[in-house]
């Protein structure tokens, strides 16, 4: 039998679960406090909602289940499908098909959460989990900016709170790109791979862009339009109607932009990036990515997906939703060090004979303190020192006399 678990997945110790649960505690609890609900969905989906959601990429990495009994027997011998079910990849799709079941029950609009686990069939490697957790905010049934400035607020307000450090928010809209290719001369059709390419303008600059599309054939004259757009990013928000006809594309990102700056106060800053390509296809409007400053990396990121809940209903229905990389930040916290100690942890020890005065003292105590009991070692120092490694914060004989260590 082995005792590591299944590649792609964590067992987590006492400490990294308290770290874990602090900040999903946390995260939870600035959703709340600012007007969303919680809600709860299943990790297993229809096979026909997971393979017909515009999720891009991700599927291609669905845990499909096998069928079993009678039905796996039928399909093989009839030389159908094997699977029905599987793996939620992301929470985006079952909440699309949660509000479509359960609208009538729901305000308008739905300011939903979600924190739970989701699966990908990733080949296993640092930063890519096959089980691991999502943090998501909804919003669904406004069409209104007012929306993303929500969304961004009250992102910026959980990781302060969970203690991140510096990050700025970057913000684009699919339009605002697409309008820049299509002025450039780019075909309709083929304004996704030209993205692509000009996602990586990062990494292999303007240069290795231009390159790129020239390999993938496309006229020498709408390359040479769109040089000039790369020669001048980053572009400045009032500068993009020199390269785009999308005004109202541009007039909704201002408008973003200037509220979610005003309401940061200047803990953060809230930048238009054009270069911001976000990856799944039902993305239809404005994307935003929370990048850390002192750690390199994206830690949140989100869009509008106006599209994806009309699947199931027929009727087109706005919707927007931030995520936050709750495991890129469990990650960085825990390379750091972050604090997990528990200032109302307690221990509670007991000699021969003395376990039921123990637990009663344990009892009297729970009311201002998380209480454990344990016998009391022959080597106390020993336990002592252990315990407020463990993060304690004192301990108690049984008749509770407490003791703060410290102090």
């Amino acid at each position: 039998m082995k005792t590591t678990p299944v590649k792609g997945t964590n067992d987590y110790l006492p400490a990294e679960a308290a770290l874990r649960d602090r900040l999903q505690s946390t995260i939870l609890g600035v959703y709340k406090n600012h007007g969303f609900e919680h809600i709860i969905t299943p990790a297993i989906e229809d096979a026909e909602n997971l393979d017909k959601s515009d999720g891009g990429d991700n599927l291609n990495l669905i845990f499909k289940i096998l069928k079993r009994g009678e039905k796996l027997e039928r399909a093989l011998a009839e030389g159908g499908e094997l699977s029905d079910i599987g793996l939620r990849y992301d929470l985006t799709l079952p909440l699309c098909r949660y509000y479509a079941a359960n609208k009538a029950s729901l305000p308008t609009p739905a300011k939903l959460i979600q924190c739970d686990r989701v699966y990908r069939a990733e080949r296993p490697q640092k930063g890519r989990l096959r089980e691991f957790m999502q943090c998501d905010i909804d919003i669904i049934g406004s069409s209104s900016p007012d929306c993303e400035v929500e969304l961004i607020t009250t992102t910026a307000k959980a990781l302060s709170a969970i203690g991140i450090g510096g990050f700025r928010v970057k913000v684009n809209d699919r339009a605002l790109l697409r309008g820049v290719l299509k002025k450039a001369g780019f075909p309709e059709g083929e304004l996704d791979t030209v993205c692509v390419s000009f996602d990586k303008m990062d990494k292999i600059g303007a240069d290795g862009v231009t390159a790129e599309l020239e390999e993938k054939g496309f006229d020498g004259a709408v390359i040479g339009n769109f040089k000039s757009f790369l020669a001048a990013c980053p572009v400045e928000i009032d500068r993009i109607s020199e390269f785009t006809d999308e005004t109202d594309a541009a007039e909704r990102l201002c408008y973003i932009i200037g509220a979610a700056r005003e309401l940061s106060d200047g803990k953060y800053d809230v930048v238009f990036d054009i270069s911001l390509v976000r990856g799944q296809g039902y993305y239809t409007g404005t994307v935003f990515e929370v990048e850390s400053v002192d750690f390199r990396g994206a830690i949140c990121g989100g869009g509008r997906y106006d599209n994806l809940i009309g699947k199931f209903t027929g009727e087109p229905t706005p919707a927007v939703g931030f995520s936050i990389g709750f495991e890129r930040i469990f990650g960085i916290l825990s390379e750091a060090g972050a604090e997990t100690k528990a200032e109302k942890r307690l221990a509670v020890l007991y000699g021969e004979g003395e376990l039921v005065k123990a637990i009663r003292t344990a009892d009297s105590l729970r009311g201002e303190y998380d209480v454990a009991v344990y016998e009391r070692a022959k080597k106390m120092g020993k336990q002592l020192a252990r315990l407020e490694e463990r993060g304690f914060r004192g301990f108690s004989d049984a008749d509770g006399t407490v003791k703060i260590f410290g102090e």
